[in-house]
């Protein structure tokens, strides 16, 4: 019964949540609505390192390599060299060439362990960094490259949506985190998923009694790169262009973060994650100059006294409204 109260718990949370975040363009605040659209696009981010950090205990320190590659697809097939500016083409595109990337890295990084592992990811994603920042032609150098527009969503002369309306951006964002969401949710439950939790407890174990452990990491790799893939070219839509920022180290410790402070291993953490992040940027640089010093203070202090993340805040709650009550 217990576990029953709980789950409708979670679930009318789940809705509660959803339905503000469908309301909240109706507020007609631009700035706020793109703010929202931002943090909606690095939860996607986040969601897609939590698949290797706290489902398959893999810890990637380069994981914004496919962040930026999926942005940098879009700028160079709608703008560099103008083959196409259509979303039906770039985003498949943007999906399938991160998956791809991270696919051959996969091959070679998986077969290190531990602080090898982490060394090894950060080593590539400074290579991807490298080539867009230092060849001109390829990455616009440091300076980046700018879309010239958003992708067209037209199909024979039909526009069923447009990407220049910031409502519909937010829209298009939020459709697709939740489908991000289901699809995790489908993945977990799946003889896949259960296995690379399976490794994450014990990697020898699962190797011992047969399961092909390396492919099954592999698959995971591959996976979580195109849905970072996805998030850059996201990002990218909504930023008007990329730069090899996207691509660079603190990238990827901010989405580490991200997981952390929300709660790995969890279906929901990433979501929690990004929006608490943005939520302690944006507070902590309204109120001091200093707010990168204030905002590392708050994280650390969180991470110390919520190990499990924010996500976990309801929990102890209810744990702490039981402790007075008896």
């Amino acid at each position: 019964m217990r576990s029953l109260t709980t789950s409708r718990g979670r679930l009318a949370a789940i809705a509660a949540g959803l339905l503000l975040l469908l309301m909240f363009p109706q507020f007609e605040q631009d700035f706020y609505t793109e703010l929202v659209t931002r943090t909606m696009i690095l939860a996607i981010f986040a969601i897609s390192l939590d698949l290797l950090l706290g489902y398959t205990g893999l810890i990637s320190f380069g994981h914004a390599a496919w962040f930026g590659i999926g942005g940098y697809v879009l700028a160079l097939l709608g703008t560099q060299y103008q083959v196409t500016n259509s979303l039906w083409l770039t985003l498949p595109a943007a999906i399938a060439v991160t998956a791809l990337a991270s696919f051959v890295v996969g091959l070679f990084v998986l077969r290190t362990r531990g602080m090898f592992f982490i060394m090894v990811t950060l080593a590539f994603a400074q290579i991807f960094y490298y080539l867009f920042h230092d060849v001109k032609s390829l990455g616009g150098s440091s300076d980046g490259l700018n879309l010239r527009g958003k992708p067209s969503t037209a199909i024979n002369g039909w526009t069923p949506f447009d990407l220049t309306e910031t409502a519909t951006l937010y829209y298009f964002v939020l459709a697709l985190m939740v489908a991000v969401l289901v699809f995790m949710a489908a993945l977990l439950r799946s003889p896949l998923g259960r296995a690379l939790q399976g490794i994450r407890e014990n990697e020898h174990r699962m190797a011992a009694i047969g399961f092909p452990v390396l492919r099954y990491k592999l698959a995971a790799f591959t996976l979580a790169g195109s849905i970072a893939g996805l998030a850059g070219y996201l990002y990218a839509v909504l930023g008007g262009g990329v730069n090899p920022e996207l691509l660079s180290w603190h990238q990827s410790a901010d989405v580490l973060l991200m997981v952390i402070l929300g709660g790995m291993g969890q279906l929901l953490g990433g979501v929690v994650g990004a929006f608490s992040f943005v939520l302690l940027q944006e507070l902590t640089s309204t109120f001091t100059k200093d707010w990168h010093l204030w905002l590392g203070i708050v994280i650390v202090l969180l991470v110390l006294f919520l190990p499990d993340g924010m996500i976990s805040i309801a929990a102890r709650v209810k744990a702490l409204v039981r402790r007075s009550r008896a």
